[in-house]
């Protein structure tokens, strides 16, 4: 399986319910629920009115389209990284999976993965 390194760093927002939220850049992930809104996106893309904000993830993604028949996709990632103590924020769209780590665990979660037989691209 083929796993790319996306080069931005992300931030994860926790934004008031009523906001405006605009996807001006090449990567959001936005979810609402009868509980809050939330938006990943790039840190230099960070809304100023975010109610709360944590900085510091880097993501990969995994490549090509996955079919929603497919089993233990996201399993299989999380259970290399948590081997090497790494932890993750997934997030899922119709046509694949991303995982995002802490920047200062990135590279070796990279190696982690490369070591348990991912084609990884940094």
């Amino acid at each position: 399986m083929r796993i790319v390194a996306l080069k931005q760093e992300f931030s994860i927002c926790k934004l008031p319910e009523d906001s405006d939220v605009r996807s001006d850049g090449e990567i959001y992930f936005i979810a609402k629920t009868d509980e809050e809104l939330s938006l990943v996106c790039p840190t230099e893309k960070a809304p100023a009115n975010a109610a709360a904000r944590d900085d510091g993830w880097r993501a990969i993604r995994i490549e090509g389209v996955l079919d929603f028949s497919l089993v233990g996709i996201l399993a299989g990632l999380s259970r290399v990284l948590a081997e090497a103590n790494i932890g993750i924020f997934a997030v899922s769209t119709y046509n694949t999976d991303y995982v995002l780590t802490k920047s200062a665990c990135f590279e070796r979660a990279l190696s982690a993965l490369s070591a348990a037989g991912y084609e990884v691209e940094r």
